[in-house]
């Protein structure tokens, strides 16, 4: 199961390349989110920015729905079986771009208790008002 494109999946190496450099200088880099993968039928979302393709895992923040979105790894394995395996299908948001950084994502998942469904810049960063 492919989760995203291949100019995604370059940007996400680029960035798992860059955090590994800015690591070893002891440093960090606050990315923008480059894909939004979520479960249509349940409430489960990912914004991703980095990929490592030798463990097959990304980073990112995610949300299981549980009111408790964080920062973390993500086995895409493990979406991959679950989502072939169940009727929980994971899917790639193609139409959503970020507009700001992952930082600012966390944030606001922090004060809303899930990751917005509106644009960050809007001001309308509400959840979705279904159930």
């Amino acid at each position: 199961m492919r989760f995203f494109t291949a100019t995604e999946r370059d940007r996400l190496i680029a960035n798992y390349v860059a955090s590994g450099e800015a690591l070893a200088k002891d440093s960090a880099i606050d990315h923008w989110p480059v894909v939004k993968l979520f479960t249509p039928y349940a409430s489960a979302t990912w914004l991703l920015t980095e990929f490592d393709p030798e463990e097959n895992v990304a980073f990112g923040l995610c949300d299981l729905g549980l009111g408790e979105p964080e920062l973390g790894y993500v086995s895409l394995t493990e979406l991959a079986e679950g989502s072939e395996s169940s009727q929980t299908f994971v899917e790639r948001d193609r139409y959503w771009e970020a507009d700001g950084p992952l930082s600012a994502y966390a944030g606001r998942a922090r004060e809303l208790r899930q990751i917005p469904d509106s644009s960050l810049t809007t001001g309308d960063c509400s959840p979705d008002p279904s159930p």
